[in-house]
Order: C-alpha cells, then sequence, then structure tokens
C-alpha cells in the first residue's frame, strides 16, 4: 500500500453499523485509528457488539455517537477533533411510496448534513464518501457510446425519479458533495464507488442488499432461470482497503470506481453452487430476455430495467484504484463461499 495510516487523530465513520463500514472500522482499529463511530441508537450494545469486540482485540479504540442523517447538527460533537470522516450512511429505506421524499431527499439531505459540519469542524481534512457505481452509470445499454467501457468519467444520465429511483438518488447525493467540497478549501473530497458489494459481514445478522440478492439466487426462487443483468461486483475486504487508501493518500483525489469484475447474475449463481447446502435451488441458468423482459414485473423490475440490462456487456476501467490507491482485487469465489456460509446459518 502506498499510504501510511494517521494514528495521531480520530477518524469519524457515519453509519457504522453498515456492511462496508464495518470492515473499515476494522481496517482503522488494527492500524491503531480512534474511532468515532455514529450510529442511530448507542444504547442497543446488542447491535454494537461485533464493533466493541473488535475494538478489544485492536490497538485502536472505538468511540459510539447518536447521530441522525436527517437532524442537523447531529454530527457535531461526533466529528470533533477528527481529520478524517469517512461518510458511509445512507438512508435505509424498504417500501418506497415517494421517491422524492423517500430516496432523494433523504440521501442528499443526509450528504449536505455531514459535509457542512465538516465545513464547521477545523479539524477535518479530508472527507471520503461510499457512493456507488449506481452514480455512473444507471443502465448498461447507456454504456454503449463507450463500448460498455465504465470509468471514472462516467456519470450516470438516465435514472430519474420514475426510473430506477435508487441510482438517481444515489446520483443526486455524489453531486451535491462535489458542490459542497468546492464551495470550500480547507478539506477535500474523494468518492469511492463500488460495484455490488460481495463477501462475509462481520455483523452476524447482514442486512445489506446484497445478502438479499445471494438470499434469492439460492433459496430456489431462481431455479428455472434468472433475468441475466449484467453487473459489476467487488469483494467487502476491497472496498474497505480503498476507502482507506483514499483517506490517507495523500495524492488521492476525485472518484474511484471499485469493481473487481464485470459479468452477470448468472456467473454469481455458478460460483454459489457448489458453495450451497442445497446446490439444486440455486439459480445458474438465464431465461432468454424476451422471456425476462416480459415477467420482469412479477419478479420486481422494470420491463425497462430489464432490457436496458441484459445483454449489453460492461467492460471496466479500474487502472485509476490500482496506481493510485494501491488496490489489488481479490477474486469473489472466497467471498462468496463465506457470503454462504453465513446466509445458511441465519436460515438454520
Amino acid at each position: 500500500m502506498n499510504h501510511h495510516v494517521d494514528t495521531t487523530a480520530p477518524a469519524l465513520v457515519t453509519g457504522a453499523t453498515g456492511y462496508v463500514a464495518g470492515w473499515i472500522i476494522k481496517s482503522l482499529l488494527e492500524a491503531g485509528v480512534t474511532v468515532h463511530a455514529t450510529v442511530r441508537d448507542s444504547s442497543d450494545s446488542a447491535r454494537l457488539a461485533h464493533l466493541t469486540a473488535i475494538a478489544d482485540q485492536s490497538p485502536g479504540q472505538i468511540r459510539f455517537f447518536d447521530a441522525d442523517l436527517l437532524t442537523e447538527g447531529s454530527f457535531d460533537r461526533a466529528m470533533q477533533d477528527t481529520r478524517v470522516v469517512f461518510h458511509t450512511a445512507s438512508p435505509f429505506v424498504r417500501d418506497v411510496k415517494d421517491a422524492q421524499r423517500d430516496l432523494v431527499d433523504p440521501a442528499v439531505r443526509g450528504t449536505t448534513n455531514v459535509l457542512t459540519t465538516a465545513n464547521r469542524t477545523p479539524s477535518v481534512r479530508r472527507v471520503v464518501l461510499t457512493s456507488s457505481v449506481a452514480a455512473m452509470y444507471g443502465d448498461a445499454a447507456e454504456l454503449s457510446t463507450t463500448d460498455g467501457k465504465l470509468d471514472e468519467s462516467c456519470w450516470n444520465t438516465t435514472s430519474s425519479l420514475t426510473h430506477e429511483p435508487y441510482s438517481y438518488s444515489k446520483t443526486m447525493a455524489e453531486k451535491t458533495a462535489w458542490d459542497l467540497a468546492e464551495g470550500q478549501g480547507r478539506w477535500d473530497l474523494v468518492t469511492v464507488n463500488p460495484a455490488l458489494v460481495l463477501g462475509p459481514s462481520l455483523n452476524d445478522k447482514p442486512t445489506s442488499d446484497s445478502f438479499t440478492i445471494v438470499g434469492q439466487l439460492t433459496d430456489g426462487r431462481g431455479r428455472f432461470g434468472v433475468p441475466n443483468l449484467a453487473m459489476t461486483f467487488v469483494d467487502v475486504r476491497d472496498v474497505a482497503a480503498a476507502h482507506l487508501a483514499a483517506a490517507y493518500t495523500p495524492t488521492a483525489h476525485g472518484r474511484y470506481l471499485v469493481a473487481a469484475e464485470a459479468s452477470d447474475l448468472v456467473r454469481v449463481g455458478r460460483l454459489l453452487r457448489p458453495h450451497a447446502a442445497r446446490p439444486g435451488l440455486v439459480a445458474t441458468r438465464a431465461l432468454p430476455k424476451p422471456l425476462a423482459v416480459l415477467i420482469a414485473p412479477l419478479i420486481g423490475l422494470t420491463r425497462d430495467y430489464a432490457r436496458d440490462n441484459i445483454g449489453h456487456p460492461l467492460h471496466l476501467a479500474t487502472t485509476r484504484t490500482q496506481d493510485e490507491l494501491g488496490v489489488t482485487y481479490r477474486s469473489l469465489d472466497n467471498g462468496l463461499r463465506e457470503m454462504m456460509t453465513q446466509l445458511e446459518g441465519t436460515r438454520a
């Protein structure tokens, strides 16, 4: 790695109980950093037990703070004296009735709240924002102008309140962050834009979308075939490594696409199958595209989404992350095996 972790000042991690946040915190604690961790309820010790246990085994220390993304000023105490802020928290919404109110406003307001707190916290020098590949493209079809090549110059221009509103919220939150960063001169912003994150969770009750998707691929629902969506994937430990490098490499700047491979859902099923207790239930076949488009609404996809993300190959250009952050990507096989073991533990 081409960075030296600064242990002289605390680092703030927002959304500390999250899937990616857990691995960032583990790396910081092992390096000896004091972590200020914001959570919705610091008195819920069961939810924080996995982080407390890691801190007990590590040279670093952890301090928990209550903060709410949508409450102005609620991050002030947690951010005090920190030099680096990792903003990983994003509003978690299961049931979206109104995309503007339930997705876009909270994502933008949460980012604005954390970054305006950085503006009034004199110790802060760098903010690392967990963005997403969803802020770089909405549909694989839209990359046809670049022959499917995805890199840091790509911005999602096709998602909207009515088409892939989650991706739209990620795009609007990142754009807001760049606007706020450009409005001041003390701290600099680096964004990490991960693909779909796979691999083990440090929390024994994982709630991330990744576990939901792997669950759906292995519970029998897709055994006769799945829509073979083009997707990009990365191991959660590589995402954490990219965040640390983005924070502590002095020359790190701009956006970093963090993705190990571009593939499709069927490939993930095929990688999962050997690790499953009941391999016959695992999805390893693609539905023909016309059929997948037809039944898309029955499986929670829009027909437009299915049409624009099946059969459109993606090509990753991640040289920036490898050259500037020193990230080397691990293969997905081990991470999927560990995920499978965890999922079967929670199903048992």
